[in-house]
């Protein structure tokens, strides 16, 4: 009789694990399948990067961008709301022109900064250039030199060509010969700013009091037709980033003694404080509610472009896994949680005030996978240190197809990421933050905070398919009957120091950025 009982369980236990991998299958099969023959990923790229824009913190686009992901969320049925979590400085950008005009006209490849202050007018005035000098000593007796000029303080650059195209084409003796020329000339040029006294943010600020009619930069980011474009620290005038090239000739015919002239032309306006906040969705779990999976990825983004792989595509990835998991896994067993995170440029601080306010949602974090390097396919995941977290992740990794798992490498346990990206904001508290890290395709170079950082660039088939592993690992960590553990593991010794690792400490937000 014991015999039969327990052949009975066994075959109950057997057949039940058999509808469960039955079960998983098909919902598996169904997000594939969703994601693939019903993909809203070049509508909702279009919509948020052609129509609103780039999202810089503080700014109307960003607060629309905002409106437009609740309604979005509202037409799949997702709850969603917006977070408040601090205050901004406000800050709307407007046109930039940029003119030579003497010794002849030219239209110029170029834009104002971020956080620029408005001009009520164009100006026109010659050009100079910050001067080698022997000290602060020296440069305090050069500044009055500054006033009623357009002052340039990059160095121009001895080539326009990438690397890449040097390593193809060049003889080594001549790549040799220019990686040489520049490294000496970017070591001059560094000496060059710290013998003022001063740095890169107190340098304009100082041309800015001397009477300076505003500053001109050059920041290229080692590609074809690529500056990254940050922000300015100027209050009163224009601070303008100008294109390699044009940069270039102005800056030899500043050095040749021809005198050019250029016209600025920069509209923005202040817009004095305004609130900034997350965006969180919501899809309520039904047996461990007050359990947590989430989505993440960082909502703002710098302006040159219009912030497409910076991270319009890991904004995109998460809408639209969540779409998809709305759609074909309505009732998950753990709840469901999206972050569409603000001021991560800045700092991570969307994601940093969401740790600090929500205590319970991340002492209770089965997992948070968070994605934010690029359109590329996801090509890595770490364990970010956790010493448990390889048993789980590669479980379900199973489930996602070969057709995406083969191209993921995995390090476990890893080590912990200190900052980066938004997932580092959970990783400080131990709680499992994991970063889906992606293909380069160029990012770092080419997009990474570019001007050319636009929807062109974005290779939908490879965000597609993040969409779908997204979808997989968080229906996969929903309904793991077990809750990852949080044990750390050992770090490894620093090289540097030979001391042993560090867990990453916790950072407080800024809540009143840009204020000061």
């Amino acid at each position: 009789m014991k015999n039969i009982t327990k052949l009975f369980i066994a075959s109950a236990l057997f057949a039940g694990n058999t509808t469960f991998a039955q079960t998983k299958s098909a919902v598996v099969d169904n997000i594939v399948k969703e994601g693939t023959d019903n993909s809203q990923l070049e509508k909702l790229a279009h919509e948020l990067l052609d129509g609103i824009g780039p999202r810089l913190v503080g700014t109307p686009q960003f607060d629309k961008a905002g409106k437009w992901a609740l309604d979005k969320y509202k037409g799949w049925g997702i709850t969603a709301k917006q977070e408040k979590w601090g205050e901004w400085r406000g800050w709307e950008r407007g046109i930039s022109h940029i003119d030579m005009v003497y010794p002849r006209v030219k239209s110029l490849e170029g834009t104002q900064l971020a956080w620029s202050p408005g001009m009520k007018k164009a100006v026109t005035a010659e050009l100079i250039i910050l001067p080698e000098l022997a000290d602060s000593v020296a440069f305090q007796k050069w500044l009055p030199a500054v006033k009623g000029k357009f002052v340039m303080i990059s160095m121009n650059q001895p080539t326009g060509r990438p690397d890449d195209n040097w390593k193809e084409f060049a003889l080594s003796g001549s790549i040799d010969k220019m990686k040489a020329e520049r490294t000496a000339q970017t070591d001059a040029w560094r000496k060059r700013i710290s013998n003022t006294g001063l740095t890169g943010r107190t340098l304009p600020v100082a041309l800015e009091k001397a009477g300076a009619a505003g500053i001109v930069t050059s920041n290229w980011s080692a590609g074809f037709g690529v500056d990254k474009i940050f922000g300015a620290y100027t209050k009163v005038v224009p601070t303008v980033d100008i294109a390699l090239e044009d940069y270039g000739m102005l800056y030899r015919l500043t050095e040749s003694g021809d005198k050019p002239k250029i016209t600025i032309q920069t509209e923005s306006k202040e817009l004095g404080v305004v609130p900034t906040f997350n965006i969180v969705g919501e899809i309520k779990g039904t047996e461990k509610p007050n359990e947590y999976v989430m989505l993440s990825a960082h909502f703002d983004s710098w302006d040159g472009g219009t912030g497409a792989t910076d991270n319009g595509t890991g904004t995109l990835t998460m809408m639209e896994a969540m779409r998809i998991l709305k759609k074909v896994y309505p009732h998950p067993k753990r709840t469901i949680l999206v972050g569409h995170w603000a001021s991560e440029e800045q700092g991570l601080n969307g994601s940093r005030a969401f740790v600090e306010d929500h205590p319970e949602i991340v002492a209770n974090l089965q997992a948070l996978f968070n994605q934010d390097n690029g359109t590329g396919r996801v090509v890595n995941i770490g364990g970010q240190g956790f010493s448990g977290a390889g048993d789980f992740i590669n479980r379900w990794l199973e489930a996602v197809p070969d057709t995406i798992r083969h191209q993921i490498k995995t390090n476990f346990p890893g080590s912990p990421g200190g900052g980066g990206s938004d997932f580092a904001s959970f990783v400080a508290v131990g709680a499992p933050g994991f970063s889906l890290s992606s293909n380069s395709w160029s990012y770092g170079n080419y997009t990474w905070h570019t001007n050319r950082d636009t929807y062109d660039k974005i290779v939908f088939d490879d965000v597609r398919s993040n969409a779908i592993l997204t979808a997989i690992l968080i229906y996969m960590a929903s309904e793991d009957p077990a809750k990852m553990p949080r044990d750390k593991a050992a770090l490894p010794v620093n090289s540097r120091t030979g001391e042993p690792g560090k867990w990453p400490e916790q950072v407080k937000a800024n809540r009143h950025g840009g204020l000061d």
